[in-house]
C-alpha cells in the first residue's frame, strides 16, 4: 500500500460525525482491511508507522507524556492527510490535539485486529519505523 492508498483509505473510511478518539475510524478501517488481502494489512500498518514516526519531533510533543504524545500523533493522522501534511509544515497546528488531548489511540490496533480477522493468527511482526515516542532520534536532537 502506498501513501496515496493510505491516505484514501482513511478519508473513505473517516465517520462524517465527530470521532475525536477515532473508534469509528478504527472499526470501519478494520472492517475494510480485514476484506482484503493480507498486503494491505501489511502496508497499512508501514504507512501508519511511518507517519507517525515523523512526527516524533520535539516540536511537536516536548511537554507530552509518552502515551499521550504518541495517541496525539494518531489523532493527526486520523484527521486526514490535509491536516497531518498541514502539521507537518507549521508545528502550531499540533497545539489543539495536544491541548485539548484529542487522541486516536484505537488507530493503533487496527493493524492488529485487522491481522486477525484475515489471518485468524495475532500480529507478531514490526515495522519498518518504530512509532513509539521519542524513537526518532533525528527529531529530538538539540539545535
Amino acid at each position: 500500500m502506498n501513501e496515496d492508498a493510505f491516505w484514501q483509505l482513511i478519508e473513505e473510511c473517516r465517520p462524517s460525525a465527530a470521532d475525536p478518539d477515532g473508534d469509528l475510524l478504527a472499526a470501519a478501517l478494520t472492517a475494510r482491511l480485514a476484506n482484503g488481502p493480507v498486503a494491505d494489512v501489511i502496508g497499512f500498518a508501514e504507512q501508519l508507522s511511518r507517519l507517525l514516526f515523523e512526527l516524533d519531533r520535539r516540536e511537536y510533543g516536548d511537554e507530552l507524556s509518552g502515551d499521550a504524545f504518541l495517541y496525539t500523533r494518531a489523532a493527526v493522522v486520523a484527521a486526514g492527510r490535509e491536516v497531518y501534511e498541514g502539521v507537518r509544515r507549521d508545528p502550531e497546528l499540533f497545539v489543539p490535539f495536544a491541548e485539548d488531548l484529542v487522541w486516536a489511540e484505537a488507530l493503533l490496533r487496527v493493524p492488529d485486529n485487522a491481522y486477525r480477522c484475515v489471518t485468524g493468527d495475532a500480529w507478531d511482526r514490526g515495522t519498518a519505523y518504530d512509532y513509539e515516542s521519542y524513537s526518532n532520534k533525528a527529531g529530538w536532537t538539540e539545535g
